[in-house]
């Protein structure tokens, strides 16, 4: 098959190609792809550690602006906001203006928006920083990903995926400890270290990251779609943000959250239309056209879902077993620290078998520990179960999900197809976490309202569990066709 049938209906994707092999091919010294990955891991750490660190800190804040609680909710709710308009320019940029300018741009912007709130300007000051910060994190992990499909060959990318995947279990470990050391100086100093971590990102990255294009740049950007998609992803997670875990129904009711859900479908919509007659819309359908690929963003957003249980956990320890919020923080950390450890493991063992029975193992692992924590109200059972929830959340969010939608995407189309991934777990989270909290609520004591949101969810780990049968098998994966500018022999491996 020839470079122009396999990287698809692009008119110059002999060029790209070519393009991307001349950058990839100063990564074949396997003494590079150690650097390569460092600096990776250390920008989606500097995201990751964002959220770990700035949650313990907002009480600081809230006391320093004399604001209340609602307002300092959204030093972390407009973060995310931006996090998630962001992304689908951020990775679309990247597919046409290349990986190293989107790393550097999305580090610096993170930077500058840090600098800003460290300099403790007016409280409205802070969420424009806030705001920056979120949109500079949105490209940061999609891009990560797609240099590892760029740069590695098949038989290595789930181990470097899970490399990627186990920073945000590192974050919740590390994240708290540093924030309350922090805080015992000044606030202030949160932000700072931050920028001086994105400036060391930023220079080794400059120099490691290669600078790949996936499709030619063009002067057609497409403004509709970028307008539509933005007012659909704020549309629906500002109407999600809306719902009370504790008033579910009527929360729901409400024309904030209606009223925007709605939007943010008709806008869907509408979006999907345009992209249909553009030549180079900013999402392409095609992404969407293979069965592995939307079974994979079906599971994606069942696994945020999944996902929401780990905000949940120091409440159900509290609850359970009556202890202070401090003690139910650490005894969160174990969790933390599977995902840490489960993301690389299943990444190797992807490698080996496919990600087909690392989705099945990760699934059942999933329902398994839920089902503990909810049926035994015993230290054993409740250690036993959260570190099964977190070796399983490290396998489907750590590699094997990403590696299904690498092995699908288009070269032209493979980091707008990560920063996919990333919107499905989100919508995911969104609706997991609402759910979760009204049944939270829902039951005459809160142990038995999470018991319930446990056994339900376990029930969703189940469902994932069949439809992991739809997947591809690992004999077919071999078969599928790499990348034509990077192959096994040229390419780094771990």
């Amino acid at each position: 098959m020839s470079q122009e049938n396999i990287l698809g209906a692009c008119p110059s994707t002999s060029a790209t190609a070519a393009n991307a092999h001349s950058q990839t091919s100063k990564l074949t010294d396997p003494s590079r792809k150690r650097p390569l990955l460092a600096v990776l891991f250390l920008g989606v750490l500097i995201a990751a550690l964002d959220i770990a660190m700035v949650g313990p800190a907002l009480p600081a804040l809230r006391d320093y602006y004399e604001v209340d609680e609602r307002a300092i909710a959204w030093v972390l709710n407009i973060f995310v906001l931006f996090n998630l308009m962001g992304v689908p320019l951020m990775s679309k940029l990247a597919d046409t203006r290349g990986r190293r300018l989107v790393f550097v741009l999305d580090l610096s912007i993170f930077a500058a928006g840090a600098l800003i709130v460290a300099a403790a300007p007016p409280f409205w000051a802070v969420l424009v920083g806030r705001a920056l910060q979120g949109l500079g994190a949105a490209g940061v992990f999609p891009v990560s990903s797609a240099v590892i499909g760029d740069t590695f060959p098949p038989q290595s990318q789930g181990r470097a995926l899970g490399v990627l995947g186990s920073v945000f279990g590192f974050a919740f470990l590390i994240g708290p400890a540093m924030s309350g050391i922090i805080l015992q100086f000044s606030w202030r100093w949160l932000f700072i270290i931050t920028p001086t971590l994105a400036g060391i990102a930023i220079i080794v990255g400059r120099r490691h990251v290669p600078q790949v294009l996936s499709s030619e740049p063009s002067t057609k950007f497409d403004y509709r779609g970028l307008a539509l998609f933005t007012v659909a992803v704020a549309a629906i997670s500002f109407g999600l943000n809306g719902i009370d875990a504790i008033e579910f129904v009527a929360s729901v009711a409400r024309p904030r959250v209606w009223l925007m859900v709605g939007l943010g479908v008709v806008t869907a919509w509408l979006y999907f239309r345009n992209a249909r007659k553009v030549e180079r819309p900013l999402v392409s359908p095609k992404i969407f056209e293979s069965l592995q690929s939307r079974l994979a963003l079906m599971l994606t957003v069942a696994a945020g879902f999944c996902e929401a249980v780990i905000i949940f956990v120091p409440s159900v320890a509290e609850a359970t077993f009556s202890v202070s919020k401090s003690v139910a923080s650490f005894m969160f950390l174990p969790l933390a620290a599977a995902v840490a450890l489960g993301s690389p493991a299943f990444g190797w063992i992807l490698d080996r078998i496919g990600a087909r029975k690392v989705v099945m193992v990760s699934s059942v692992f999933l329902s398994c520990g839920l089902w503990l924590v909810a049926a035994f109200e015993t230290l054993p059972a409740f250690y036993t179960g959260t570190v099964m929830v977190g070796i399983a959340l490290g396998g489907l969010l750590g590699s094997s999900l990403n590696y299904i939608i690498l092995r699908e995407s288009r070269l032209e189309d493979r980091v707008t197809a990560q920063g996919i991934v990333t919107l499905s777990l989100n919508v995911g989270l969104l609706i997991g976490g609402a759910v979760v909290g009204a049944l939270a609520a829902s039951d005459v004591t809160r142990r038995d309202g999470y018991e319930t949101a446990y056994f339900v969810i376990a029930v969703l780990g189940l469902a994932m569990f069949g439809i992991s049968f739809l997947l591809k098998r690992r004999s077919d994966e071999r078969g599928q066709a790499s990348d034509p500018e990077i192959t096994s022999a040229d390419a780094p491996t771990l």
